[in-house]
């Protein structure tokens, strides 16, 4: 059975947008879509029938229902299942995710900060996740994947925008470029990789040749675990950008004009709970475009 592409609704602006998104890509890999909408409330026989559940229900039904009236206009050819379930949002999403190909939920608008806001249930959701989770903004048409066309307009029918992952060879990524060369190999779009280093401190005379050094190791790391996949995947345009400095500030430039932007997300048990991780947490608030966090071991 295959496994569906699940998007995450509460009525916001940028939970349609999640809902169009997910359509696209549901038929990008030749998946179902299942949306899901989570309120919290008694499921007992005893409660089911309390007159102070059956608002949230009505909530729930409009909701969906609205949703897919919206996808049955936008993108008719995808016909989604739709279900309520009465639980704690992040509980739900997270149990929704897990048994999906991937989950996708709306980040919210701009932050007083600069930033985008992800949202608490969002932020839950992805530390939670043990499956792939796409955060998308309520501004994020279609046209907006696409390049824009020779007079520089927004286009739906021009060739896709780049891909960009950021990988640590350090760590696990299996997982992760699996996700980013499958994605732009579905969209045909061209696969900007993104390795950021740092020199470690060392006397100021001694900091040019050590540079030069990591640089050309880094280089030469990032060519082997490319390797593979370059072979997998022949038909992906990849470029690599091997760049020294913070990883979240250099995938937050190479994404600028992006349409996907890929990022890992460490699965690790915690005292305090679980965690996005800083690079996932920084490009999630940041990021203009749809950002995919991939969980690995």
């Amino acid at each position: 059975m295959l496994r569906p592409v699940v998007v995450g609704l509460d009525g916001s602006r940028e939970s349609l947008a999640a809902a169009d998104w997910a359509a696209r890509e549901a038929l990008r890999r030749g998946r179902p879509l299942r949306l899901v909408h989570a309120w919290e409330g008694g499921a007992s026989p005893e409660t089911s029938e309390l007159p102070e559940l059956e608002a949230p229900r009505h909530r729930a039904r409009r909701i969906l229902r609205g949703a897919v009236d919206r996808l049955d206009e936008r993108c008719p050819q995808v016909h989604p299942s739709a279900e309520q379930i009465s639980r704690p949002a992040a509980d739900a999403l997270a149990a929704a995710g897990a048994e999906a190909e991937l989950l996708v939920l709306g980040s919210r608008a701009f932050s007083g900060f600069g930033g985008f806001m992800a949202g608490s249930v969002a932020l839950a959701t992805v530390a939670r996740a043990t499956r792939p989770v796409v955060l998308v903004r309520a501004d994020q048409p279609l046209e907006d994947e696409h390049e824009p066309d020779a007079q520089g307009r927004p286009s739906a029918h021009t060739p896709y925008r780049p891909v960009v992952v950021g990988v640590d060879p350090a760590q696990s990524c299996e997982e992760l470029l699996a996700f980013a060369f499958e994605s732009a190999t579905l969209r045909a779009a061209p696969l900007r990789v993104v390795y950021a280093w740092q020199l470690p401190y060392m006397p100021h005379a001694l900091e040019a040749k050590a540079r030069r050094g990591v640089r050309a190791g880094a280089e030469r790391v990032l060519d082997s675990v490319l390797g593979p996949w370059r072979e997998k995947y022949p038909a992906v345009r990849v470029t690599r950008l091997v760049e020294e400095g913070r990883p979240a500030q250099h995938l937050l430039h190479a994404a600028q004009d992006a349409g996907l932007l890929v990022v890992g997300r460490r699965i690790r048990p915690s005292r305090t709970g679980v965690h996005t991780g800083p690079v996932a947490h920084a490009v999630m608030h940041h990021a203009r475009c749809p950002v995919a966090i991939v969980p690995h071991e």
